[in-house]
């Protein structure tokens, strides 16, 4: 078994961190305060390759493998986990989709957009009365004589919706078939029938625009269409896989951050005349510490690696996900302890940290749904 990384792997690697340190971080505090949007800095990611790693190149993408999209998720997150929300869904939930599902002339058109960083995607699963059922959506997509569809209802908690140019949506075509009744269109936000509401306040990853959306009337052509009428739920879910691991790697990355910080802080940290490294209860939590971060990591890896095996992979995504979402926000708890006072205040990253991590134990399937997935994967029960 080899753990090495090839040439190519790490310089992705070298490119996500340059940019992550020189320009991410010193900015995160900023964006996280204001929720501003960082745009620039979304194009700088896209110009470098970042908004489309396993995009082929002649879509605009870098071109690289699931393990690559791992390493340089990890250094953006390790920066500021907003960047690296708004770097997943354009990566594993918009431009994946469409490059298994599309059509030569949708990956053109969208997937080298997102890639290159000129335009922003987003995807829209859930609604304010479905989120982990999604076969229980009311958006509906009525198909038309002329062999348009008009689409009408609302999406909830859309990852880069009030300023996405693209959109995944999934609308339910045909009710009486439940799960097979939903089918993916492609959404231009620019089109008339499409609307936004209000920006989400959120607890963390407050630089990731997150907002309702709602379609009055909106007319999808034929060829707006993504997979075949019918496919929508089977997309969604294999899309979903795909962006567990980016999720996985957005999580270790904020568990590392905050690990750093805690070793660089129990080393000059000192209380009773000796640092607070040196005390026994300070080092069992940084070898948990340590401990849960590795082992997220090498399952992460792994399942990014089956998938880059072109074999199915759900149950390794879901269990990367699981594992290193809840080391995440377990890291980022004992940092904010170990810190004390210092851990709860805003003149120091480590209760970002904390905030941040919680969403990954939510969003893309939480770590219930997580458990539901890979317990009937081994069982094979339902």
């Amino acid at each position: 078994m080899d753990f090495s990384f090839t040439e190519e792997q790490l310089m992705l690697q070298d490119v996500a961190r340059r940019i992550a340190q020189e320009k991410i971080a010193p900015s995160a505090e900023h964006h996280d305060r204001t929720g501003e949007f960082p745009l620039d800095n979304i194009r700088l990611l896209g110009e470098n390759g970042l908004m489309g790693i396993e995009v082929p190149t002649e879509y605009g993408g870098a071109g690289m493998d699931p393990v690559a999209y791992v390493l340089a998720m990890v250094e953006v997150a390790a920066a500021d986990a907003a960047h690296s929300t708004i770097m997943s869904v354009n990566n594993s939930l918009f431009c994946n989709g469409i490059l298994t599902h599309g059509t030569e002339q949708q990956k053109q058109t969208y997937v080298r957009a997102i890639a290159e960083g000129t335009a922003i995607g987003a995807f829209a699963l859930t609604e304010p009365q479905s989120g982990s059922d999604a076969t229980a959506m009311r958006c509906r997509a009525v198909k038309q004589a002329d062999g348009t569809f008009v689409i009408n209802g609302k999406k909830s908690w859309i990852t880069s919706g009030p300023v996405a140019r693209y959109i995944v949506l999934f609308a339910m075509s045909e009710p009486d078939k439940g799960a097979r009744g939903i089918t993916a269109f492609i959404i231009d936000t620019d089109k008339a029938g499409f609307g936004r509401g209000k920006t989400e306040p959120k607890l963390g990853i407050r630089a990731s625009a997150t907002c309702e959306i709602e379609f009055n009337d909106y007319v999808a052509q034929a060829e707006d269409v993504l997979g075949q009428e019918g496919e929508g739920f089977k997309i969604a879910m294999s899309v979903l896989d795909a962006g567990r691991i980016g999720i996985a790697s957005q999580a270790i990355g904020i568990a590392r951050a905050a690990y750093e910080a805690t070793l660089d802080y129990a080393k000059e940290r000192k209380a009773f005349g000796a640092a607070i490294g040196t005390f026994q209860m300070t080092q069992a939590k940084i070898a948990d510490m340590k401990c849960k971060l590795d082992a997220a990591l090498l399952l992460t890896l792994r399942a990014a690696w089956v998938k880059g095996q072109g074999k199915r992979f759900s149950t390794e995504a879901a269990v990367a996900k699981l594992t290193a979402s809840e080391a995440a926000m377990w890291i980022t708890h004992q940092a904010v302890q170990i810190h004390g006072g210092m851990g709860y205040s805003k003149e120091m990253p480590l209760e970002r940290y904390f905030r941040d991590a919680k969403i990954t134990e939510i969003y893309e399937g939480t770590s219930e749904i997580q458990r539901l997935v890979i317990a009937r994967n081994e069982t094979g029960l339902r």
